[in-house]
């Protein structure tokens, strides 16, 4: 039994070895291949911090949320789709002076499409006394899809680069055998915009506080850098 155990044991090691020797003998081509591009981000997350003790007209939080949805809806975001409600907290310690009423604050987050309406939103809370406000974050909503259309021009290219090698040696590339690959996206701010937070947007632009913000969002870089090995035929 033991013998008939380490038969089949080196019958499997040589098999094994043999596919491996296989795979290395055959004439092949590696080629390397990096297709990227820029894209302006569409999705802008706004963070809204509703605090009673926080703005100067001195609202409720419940007064604050109707004027939140208001301005929103104003602008003709839905407000059920793009607006959530990130952290909600009551801190019993303080009061109004007048009435004692218990202060909340409540944190909402909104993704709006475009660096026009993101100004809009900004401009039009801070006229309403919602002035702590900031944009966190960019993405691209079609980030998986932009991903594997990079790739297969990545795996193009890479063919393309092998046959441009083999063609003075009147050779054919033939199938791939093997393929390897790694994408990234990336921008400076890594995805998070800093610098870019309005508290008092009519104190920047005096009477033209009206006039919405123009943001420049840096654009997202993606990426698919592939390696593929090619046999010659």
């Amino acid at each position: 039994m033991k013998y008939l155990l380490s038969l089949l044991l080196l019958s499997t090691t040589i098999s094994l070895s043999a596919q491996s020797k296989n795979f290395i003998d055959q004439p092949y081509i590696e080629t390397q291949a990096t297709v990227d591009t820029l894209i302006v981000p569409d999705e802008i997350y706004i963070s809204i911090v509703l605090d009673e003790d926080d703005n100067r007209n001195r609202k409720s939080t419940e007064e604050l949320e109707n004027t939140l949805q208001r301005v929103l809806k104003s602008l003709n975001i839905d407000t059920e789709k793009n607006l959530s409600l990130l952290d909600y907290s009551s801190d019993f310690k303080k009061y109004f002076l007048s009435d004692r009423k218990v202060l909340k604050t409540k944190m909402y987050s909104l993704i709006v499409a475009d660096a026009v309406t993101a100004g809009k939103v900004l401009v039009g809370l801070e006229q309403e006394g919602i002035s702590n406000v900031s944009i966190f974050k960019t993405s691209y909503s079609k980030e998986n899809e932009l991903l594997f259309d990079l790739k297969s021009k990545a795996i193009l290219k890479a063919k393309q680069n092998a046959e441009s090698m083999v063609k003075p040696l009147n050779q054919k590339v033939g199938k791939a055998i093997f393929i390897s690959d790694a994408s990234s996206v990336s921008s400076a701010l890594q995805g998070k915009v800093s610098g870019i937070q309005i508290r008092g947007a009519s104190s920047i632009y005096g009477s033209r506080a009206s006039e919405p913000i123009m943001i420049d969002f840096e654009k997202i870089k993606f990426s698919s850098d592939v390696n593929v090995k090619f046999v010659i035929e």
